[in-house]
């Protein structure tokens, strides 16, 4: 899943946003507070309250807050525990909410109104939004708002959050003063009176047959849909060939971009090292930024295309139907299909996967998950791979079209997917005796992806990668190339002058430790970044081949410069190596905050590094001894 910024805002009234997951809370909030927040169509995609700020027709200024998906007010999972905590405040420096607007899906009255009940017990002043209205009339189900709103006790309206327009009517109705009035106080310490779930289910069904909203709301097109793409032959199918499709298209589609930005970076190489004079200055912004930044830049066409993808299977709602096509592939190995987002969300970055792992309600698959979420292929590392994919691995259509560059890739994401299985599987022989596992999903009904969703999650995306360019990367950059500068070489020096600086001391002396799987000293240096951002290994390589070359090479010419120099057993042990490599240094603080301590953190990168060490040393020395 994508990041999202929060904006906190400790003055006034305080209104929070309760829901189950998939009743479009989420899409409700960018709505009244126009905050640029991704909408998804698969459960726990709001795993943190999200805050924004609304102003009312009257002008008051109101704070909004998007709280997780729930389905009760009995925590299950981390991320219904701060909707719980909020709820009853209990939460760390915020007050309880002086207003709740419970959203519920108007095609499934029957589960949404049942948090409604228990919300309303809390004594809160409450709202109710009946959000989807439009696409319960459609279905042929009209709802009494007056009617439903005396069986419940509070304010009922209509809301449609897709909307431009769909929420004037419950703008309107927060505005009133008399919303605001406390229906009761909690009693017994602040604990909400106990409710028998049962009483609840029932009531809700009394309800509904009173107002003649019995019936299930069914979704014939959603049906139709789900008889292909979950049958148990075609369903697995369609999804292997939908994933080859997008690893294709990584590379088939951003050849054209990539090129452009390759050029633009030689253009404004060569034009801003003609302008400033020899000297340490014009070898920091050519060889150390020019180069280092550049050669990482020329990637954002792959990584947007990727999440193009990734976007487009959320909006759809075809996220969950995967998981549960692949629920007994995971079950194989002690995981369920539950595990399937937050794996998936890694594909992205490892640190909004191991977040969302908070929707798992078993503890040790939620452990398990976090441990193996950064073995998915993430974002960061596709930079390695097309450099290395780019210098080794021919441009050339296979049958039917297929490219054999977005194979290669290809193979190497199911690499990462079959190690991250493998290892739960081990844990899986020492961890689950006695464990019976099921799983629960809900499969919310087929959209039409909007492109204003798919925008704003490409534009989050743009701008999270040129944060990391204009800041980690760009500051390891400079300290790289401080680094590979100096000290000057001793007069007299025959080789490259890095080869007398610190970090060429320290690529050496890093070296000795990764003889053994073939990589050289200027490898062995851009490891060491790298383990801030992945990413930062191509950059550091550009600027360490940039400041060792001789003659006509450039910090361009990297592609070329590492198919000349290094031989196929390096390329494929370092191709090797990235898959298994250890996180980057913000993945191991994500783990430590979501385990509460060092002990997760530390197994994680060990075990990595001691796969990634051993996968490649037999690449390295099964290759060499085939002649390769």
């Amino acid at each position: 899943m994508t990041e999202a910024v929060v904006h906190v805002f400790k003055r006034g009234p305080l209104v929070a946003l309760v829901g189950n997951p998939n009743c479009g809370k989420t899409a409700l909030f960018n709505r009244l507070t126009g905050s640029n927040q991704k909408v998804a169509n698969y459960a726990g995609v709001t795993v943190e309250r999200k805050e924004g700020r609304m102003v009312s027709p009257s002008g008051k200024t109101l704070r909004i807050l998007d709280l997780p998906g729930a389905y009760s007010l009995h925590p299950r999972s981390p991320d219904e525990s701060v909707t719980v905590n909020v709820l009853y405040g209990r939460a760390a420096g915020e007050k309880r909410p002086d207003l709740v607007v419970c959203v519920v899906d108007a095609t499934h009255l029957r589960r949404n109104l049942r948090l409604v009940l228990a919300v309303k017990r809390l004594g809160l002043p409450c709202v109710v939004a009946l959000n989807m209205a439009d696409l319960a009339e459609k279905h042929g189900v009209k709802i009494d708002m007056d009617a439903l709103a005396r069986e419940l006790g509070v304010p009922v309206v209509k809301t449609v959050a897709i909307a431009g327009d769909g929420a004037e009517a419950l703008k309107q109705v927060i505005d009133q003063p008399d919303i605001w009035k406390h229906a009761s106080d909690l009693q017994n310490n602040g604990a909400a009176p106990e409710a028998d779930p049962r009483g609840d289910h029932e009531a809700v069904r009394s309800m509904l047959a009173r107002l003649g909203l019995d019936e299930v709301v069914p979704h014939h097109t959603s049906d139709q849909i789900d008889r292909v793409v979950l049958h148990p032959v075609f369903g697995p199918i369609l999804l292997a060939v939908l994933l080859f499709f997008v690893f294709q298209a990584v590379f088939s589609w951003a050849e054209t971009p990539m090129g452009w930005i390759e050029s633009a970076t030689t253009w404004l190489g060569n034009g801003v090292g003609a302008l400033l004079p020899d000297g340490w200055i014009k070898s920091l912004v050519v060889d150390g930024l020019i180069a280092g930044v550049g050669g990482v830049f020329v990637f954002l066409p792959q990584i947007l295309i990727l999440f193009f993808f990734i976007l487009m299977l959320e909006e759809s709602g075809y996220l969950p139907r995967a998981a549960f096509l692949l629920d007994r592939i995971m079950g194989s190995v002690g995981l369920s299909g539950r595990s399937f987002i937050p794996l998936l969300s890694s594909f992205a970055c490892a640190i909004p996967g191991i977040m969302a792992a908070r929707t798992i309600n078993n503890p040790r698959d939620r452990l398990v998950t976090i441990m193996i979420a950064p073995l998915m292929t993430c974002s960061a590392r596709l930079p390695v791979y097309a450099l290395l994919i780019g210098a080794f691995v021919p441009q050339r259509e296979l049958w039917g079209g297929i490219n054999q560059q977005g194979l290669v890739l290809f193979g190497l994401y199911i690499a990462g997917i079959f190690s991250a299985m493998a290892v739960a599987w081990v844990l899986k022989q020492f961890t689950t005796k006695g464990q019976v596992r099921s799983l629960m999903m809900e499969l919310p009904a087929y959209h039409w992806p909007r492109a204003r969703n798919i925008a704003i999650g490409l534009w989050q995306r743009v701008m999270i990668f040129l944060r990391r360019v204009g800041g980690i990367i760009l500051g390891l950059t400079i300290i790289l190339w401080f680094l590979a500068s100096f000290p000057a070489p001793p007069l007299g020096a025959a080789g490259a002058a890095i080869e007398y600086s610190f970090a060429g001391m320290l690529g050496k002396g890093l070296a000795v430790l990764f003889a053994p799987i073939g990589f050289n000293w200027q490898i062995s240096i851009a490891l060491v970044p790298g383990l801030a951002a992945r990413e930062v290994a191509v950059s550091a390589l550009g600027t360490v081949y940039a400041l060792s070359a001789t003659g006509d090479d450039t910090a361009q010419a990297l592609t070329p410069l590492i198919s000349h120099g290094w031989t196929l057993p390096t390329a494929l042990s370092l191709l090797v190596w990235y898959v298994f490599a250890p996180m980057c240094l913000s993945t191991l603080a994500t783990i430590k905050r979501e385990t509460g301590g060092y002990k997760m953190p530390l197994v994680a990168a060990s075990y990595l590094f001691a796969l990634a060490y051993t996968a490649s040393f037999i690449t390295y020395h099964l290759t060499v001894w085939l002649g390769w």
